[in-house]
């Protein structure tokens, strides 16, 4: 039975410990798993829960963590380097920045067969000075040039990794989906709708606009606020932002809801008809998915937005920016409005479109569901990592 040691960033909210934990899951019994973690941020939402839920029990990396730091992460890459020695593991997969540049540092010194990432994003804009993704791609380039394989989880994705930036061999690139039990959003859907709107004090004819991620600078939440307030002033009905999630951005906007002159209510100081709902984290994330009419994405930079998957499971209608994998995980005019990330005008336009038409509202609903619930269900995800290992295995000869 051939070992993989799969090593993941951090256990926070989001699509790659989903996919981390359904291939470590269900590759079982043919593949033999180990999960290893790095530690997740004090702002983010912990997803251990979904490990816990499927009966996985990681080993735990306390010096991996998200920002660099040379003494911490010489301690994370000795530790990687140890679990590989008393595992020996036929593959070292890795998911995300940080746990690919170790974990594929540390499986190439000690000779491990095959050596797997994937990029679930990439910071070669948006995210760091010009000197900064400079060096960042500099040494993917390296990491690429040992790695067997690398697995991108869009077209576009694997376009800019080869083709714009330039850190990855195309004939080594493999573009593979993330996959998802996407039924919990298509149960109970009334049910929870009312529940949500319950309990955030939110009547059954207001129109809500959610936003679902991290608050943080390359997420762009300011242009959701700004289409907010602008599209107020042309919006004849009732109508609400719900920005579910939380971090380091949290106190800035609601200072910058002020200045819009938006109405906030955030936990401990809850006001009814608030122009803009904080909730921070919610781990049942398909409870505002019930509960909002529209789910809005402004990002700057993303690999294969979860939310926007997981929105039309919920057959919910999309207004968002378009940028990196979410042409590939949408279909535009269909189930989604897209618009550049720098064109805040159009942006604005394309959700005031989606408040006024409810026949088109009607008609995206309806779109969602048929596109995603084959294209990104966790059994074609499984299938296709199996096929892949199976071929890079035979490749280095084991």
């Amino acid at each position: 039975m051939p070992k993989v040691l799969r090593i993941i960033n951090r256990l926070n909210l989001g699509g790659p410990t989903f996919n981390a934990a359904y291939l470590s899951k269900y590759l079982a019994p043919e593949f033999e798993t180990l999960l290893v973690s790095g530690i997740k941020e004090e702002t983010e939402e912990s997803s251990e829960f979904i490990l816990e839920q499927m009966g996985l029990k990681p080993v735990y990396i306390p010096e991996m963590h998200r920002e660099i730091s040379i003494k911490e992460d010489r301690k994370a890459y000795l530790k990687i380097k140890g679990i590989i020695r008393e595992f020996k593991p036929d593959i070292v997969h890795t998911h995300a920045a940080k746990a690919g540049t170790l974990g594929r540092l540390a499986a190439a010194s000690m000779k491990v067969p095959v050596i797997v990432h994937t990029f679930h994003g990439h910071v070669f804009h948006s995210y760091f000075s010009p000197a900064k993704t400079l060096l960042f791609r500099s040494i993917e380039r390296y990491l690429s040039s040992i790695s067997s394989g690398i697995i991108a989880i869009s077209d576009i994705q694997k376009h800019e990794l080869c083709n714009v930036y330039k850190v990855c061999q195309a004939s080594k690139t493999h573009v593979i989906p993330l996959g998802f039990d996407l039924s919990r959003f298509r149960n109970n859907q009334e049910q929870m709708r009312q529940s949500f709107r319950n309990e955030y004090r939110i009547d059954d004819q207001t129109l809500v606009v959610a936003i679902i991620g991290r608050l943080v600078p390359v997420k762009n939440h300011r242009l959701f606020l700004d289409a907010i307030a602008k599209v107020k002033k042309s919006f004849p009905k009732k109508f609400t932002g719900l920005i579910v999630g939380d971090g380091d951005d949290r106190a800035s906007l609601e200072l910058y809801c002020q200045e819009l002159g938006l109405s906030c209510s955030y936990p401990g100081k809850s006001i009814d008809n608030a122009d803009i709902i904080f909730t921070s984290w919610i781990k049942d994330v398909e409870r505002p998915m019930a509960g909002c009419d529209i789910v809005a994405m402004t990002s700057l930079n993303e690999g294969t937005p979860v939310s926007l998957i997981e929105a039309q499971a919920a057959s919910k209608p999309i207004v968002s920016t378009m940028v990196g994998g979410i042409a590939d995980v949408v279909e535009e005019g269909k189930t989604a409005l897209l618009s550049p990330s720098d064109n805040a005008n159009l942006f604005s336009d394309n959700l005031l479109k989606l408040l006024l038409d409810d026949q088109l509202r009607l008609n995206m609903t309806k779109s969602g569901w048929p596109f995603v619930s084959s294209r990104f269900h966790y059994t074609r995800l499984v299938e296709d990592v199996r096929h892949l290992y199976h071929q890079l295995l035979a490749q280095s000869g084991n």
